[in-house]
């Protein structure tokens, strides 16, 4: 098995405390390689809910996404002169020169591409317009991989540990995503304080109409991208490469000092959200759970799906008659016992577990 560090960019090695340095399951259901969620290759995929298709497009897959590089990572790709890297450098190198997006604490998608994704509908591994500008075409890969950020380093279509697995990752990516905020912010104070103390890293609480520059992915106006990158201005690059320089040498304990209390609530979330999912439990109650999709198949099985969209559990389609026995008002054990004196039929508790992973059956 991986240790769950080697999931992460490399920078991270020697910040992160020692929990990373233990293994985790592979995601083996979640095959970036040969899509889990392409029609040709999908296993475990509802083909539609509602009349709306869940398959994936083979020229998108997952990455119709536009990822927020923190200035480090985005000066650690900058810094990596391997032959395979060059495609991803050239695109950032663009993307700077272009300046949409483009501040000393991100490289970030423009306005038009956050409105988009935020209003869009069923769009997901499906709208082209949509796909990630680092996307690699020929291959499906990522030209920027090694540096990808907190989302990208998280997401799965489909979990091993299902829900549980989920909820783990989902807060790893929580944890990742403050380390990018705290970094990011730190780096900008060292090499320009004046974005840091005007407070030009705070988010934005209620998102801004969209300018003229902003339809037309045009660049802000000269004057206000001066005043943004002040003696920076022209030399975007070598100052992202020292973001990457600063992050390289910090200390770990340097790191915990800069994601303070939220760190600490932070880290003990994830630690006991991943023994939740390398080790569950069995509930003592459970029932079929009402909001699960069932679909028959044309083989007489049936695909049940409730924790996520793109996962559903296949079974034959008797099976289906027995789930509903569990109603959450006895006991499991005493389910089971009915199901073996009265249908002559069983349900492991491998089997269960697994259903319950997947929210097929939950607690009552």
């Amino acid at each position: 098995m991986p240790r769950l560090i080697d999931t992460l960019p490399a920078l991270y090695r020697d910040l992160l405390p020692a929990f990373y340095r233990q293994d985790v399951p592979e995601e083996t259901k979640a095959t970036c390689s040969h899509c889990a969620m392409c029609r040709d290759s999908a296993t475990g995929a509802v083909d539609a809910v509602d009349g709306v298709s869940r398959f994936f497009r083979a020229d998108t897959k997952c990455c119709t996404y536009f990822p927020r590089l923190p200035n480090y990572l985005v000066g650690a790709l900058l810094s990596d002169d391997r032959p395979e890297l060059a495609e991803g450098r050239r695109r950032m190198e663009a993307r700077i020169q272009g300046r949409v997006g483009v501040t000393p604490q991100w490289v970030k998608p423009p306005a038009k591409f956050n409105f988009l994704y935020k209003n869009g509908h069923q769009f997901f591994g499906r709208a082209a317009s949509l796909r990630c500008p680092y996307y690699a075409e020929k291959t499906g890969g990522c030209t920027i991989w090694p540096y990808r950020e907190a989302v990208c380093s998280t997401f799965f279509c489909k979990y091993v540990a299902g829900a549980d697995g989920r909820r783990f990752y989902m807060s790893l990516k929580t944890y990742l995503t403050l380390a990018e905020i705290q970094l990011s912010r730190w780096t900008a104070l060292q090499l320009l304080p004046d974005y840091i103390l005007s407070g030009k890293d705070r988010p934005e609480l209620q998102p801004a109409p969209l300018e003229v520059e902003d339809l037309d992915d045009a660049p802000p106006p000269p004057r206000t991208y001066a005043a943004l990158w002040k003696e920076h201005e022209g030399k975007e690059l070598d100052y992202f490469r020292a973001c990457y320089r600063l992050v390289r040498e910090l200390p770990a304990e340097g790191l915990e000092k800069l994601l303070g209390l939220d760190g600490v609530i932070e880290q003990r979330t994830v630690e006991k959200l991943f023994e939740t999912a390398v080790s569950p439990t069995l509930p003592r109650t459970l029932k079929f759970n009402p909001d699960a999709t069932v679909q028959w198949l044309p083989d007489g099985s049936v695909a049940l799906g409730a924790y996520s969209d793109f996962d559903a559990v296949a079974l034959p389609g008797e099976a289906y008659g027995l789930l509903v026995e569990f109603t959450g008002r006895v006991p499991v054990e005493a389910v089971r016992q009915h199901l073996r004196e009265h249908k002559q039929a069983d349900l492991s508790e491998d089997i269960l577990l697994e259903l319950h992973r997947q929210r097929i059956l939950v607690e009552p």
